[in-house]
């Protein structure tokens, strides 16, 4: 097998759930015998031992909070052992490869990261294997063999994305799945486990972060790969599966194939998935399929009630569109988790309340996140959002310590708006969904400058199934 490259996964956060992104990796490493520790340090402290030990240290970053976080964490690292070859890699590593850069990362994979992350560490390998025959031998060109396999693996950026023939993910020394996010449904809390049945998307939404990286593209991991890491869950515990796939209906042929058969090996085991309102609308005839097989709700990105915004965010359905969505979903009981982008550059106070007061005509007042108030649209560097004129005026620059474009709305009261909401949401992010929907209509109330209007009766917050993961993105 020849030397063994001590490999360090980090993961600093992904949405409360037990890092894919730690156990896909580590099964490629561990099968070609490689030493791998993983850390996801939203559950464990980071070792100096094991940052000292490693080799190779790479930080996995699916989502902007993620990256922001490891920042810091990379720093350290880089004190710690200066001479550990530092990777970034997930959807996020290419949108922020500059910043990284500037604090030492040599190298960047992006999200179909674990061939090219194991080529990492055979360069380990090849470098020792390179270094133990020169000594043998007397060779005195070791050093700069050694050198150009570090130069290479340094200049290294995964422009395209491979086709990869997955294999099972190895969760063996993450935390256990008790100790992550579970799912309430009522006084009731499930063990939640995670996976990917796909990867990327065929749609371009222009605010969406996966588009410069994926740009319409999407990957589907083999069934069986899947159904083997479920049943690998469900033994550790799992109750209920996320599929955090971006859109679970990309290949609603594949995704209807996965369910099925979960059904079929396992009837107690609920899960939920991500569907785009456009999916819904034109998929309506395959959502029984999804109630019969256990889905307990499915999250959808309806962003806006204000059909020029939606067009603006080419999302692909319109506010009456996603109101069929919300009926049809009633009548079959498949529980919707809508999710949104409140505060965009075309926001006005007025558009805000039409937003509250359509969630609560429509009785999603318990299905929404309270987080969702108050989320700003978020502008990576590689945002299609540049596309707009209207966007790059907004936008005074870029800041490197949260990763975005910093932009001001032409009407300061929206921004503060927003800022006030956010605090208020930030402080009691474990409230009841009823109590903080009721506190945002009253500061949205006040800052039109109006009464509170009257409301719709509150649909009990027991009724619809949740993960209790406070946080968005």
């Amino acid at each position: 097998m020849g030397e063994v490259t001590r490999v360090l996964l980090i993961s600093t956060y992904d949405l409360g759930r037990q890092p894919f992104g730690l156990a896909s990796p580590a099964a490629w490493l561990r099968r070609a015998g490689h030493d791998v520790t993983s850390v996801d340090l939203t559950r464990s402290k980071l070792s100096e031992d094991a940052v000292r030990a490693a080799d190779l240290v790479a930080f996995y970053l699916p989502m902007h909070t993620a990256t922001r976080l490891a920042v810091p964490v990379i720093d350290r690292v880089r004190a710690i052992n200066p001479s550990a070859h530092v990777c970034a890699y997930g959807l996020y590593a290419p949108l922020n490869e500059p910043v990284l850069r500037e604090h030492g990362v040599q190298t960047i994979l992006g999200p179909e990261f674990e061939p090219e992350l194991l080529a990492v560490a055979e360069n380990f390998r090849l470098k020792a294997e390179a270094t133990g025959a020169a000594e043998a031998t007397g060779a005195a060109d070791a050093t700069g063999a050694a050198d150009a396999t570090d130069a290479a693996a340094t200049r290294r950026v995964i422009p395209l994305l491979p086709r990869v023939a997955f294999i099972t993910p190895d969760r063996s020394d993450l935390p256990p799945l008790t100790r992550y996010a579970s799912l309430q449904v009522g006084g009731e809390r499930r063990t939640v486990g995670y996976t990917e049945a796909t990867r990327g998307c065929k749609h371009r939404c222009r605010h969406c972060p996966i588009v410069p990286v994926y740009d319409g593209r999407f990957r589907a991991v083999a069934a069986d790969v899947v159904l083997a890491d479920i049943r690998a869950q469900v033994a550790a515990g799992a109750q209920h599966i996320t599929f955090g796939d971006p859109d679970f209906f990309n290949g609603p042929t594949h995704a209807l194939a996965i369910v099925d058969a979960l059904a079929r090996e396992f009837p107690g085991v609920t899960y939920d998935a991500t569907i785009k309102v456009e999916h819904l609308k034109q998929q309506a005839a395959l959502l029984p399929r999804l109630v019969a097989t256990g889905c307990a709700f499915v999250t959808t990105a309806v962003e806006s009630f204000d059909d020029r915004v939606l067009e603006k965010l080419e999302k692909g359905h319109t506010h009456a569109e996603f109101v069929d969505v919300v009926r049809h979903c009633a009548s079959i009981g498949l529980a919707l988790s809508p999710t949104f982008v409140a505060f965009t550059p075309w926001t006005t106070i007025d558009g805000y309340l039409g937003m509250l007061r359509e969630i609560d005509r429509l009785g999603l007042v318990g299905a929404v996140s309270p987080i969702q108030y108050a989320i700003r649209l978020l502008i990576p560097q590689a945002s299609r959002m540049l596309e707009l004129d209207a966007v790059r005026a907004r936008i005074e620059r870029f800041d490197p310590r949260s990763l975005t474009c910093i932009w001001k709305h032409a009407d300061p009261r929206v921004d503060a708006l927003q800022q006030r909401l956010e605090q208020l949401v930030g402080s009691r992010l474990n409230a009841p969904r009823d109590e903080i929907f009721a506190r945002v209509w009253e500061i949205a109330h006040e800052a039109a400058g109006a009464p509170a209007a009257p409301r719709q009766p509150l649909l009990s917050r027991a009724a619809v199934p949740y993960l209790n993961e406070p946080w968005y993105c």
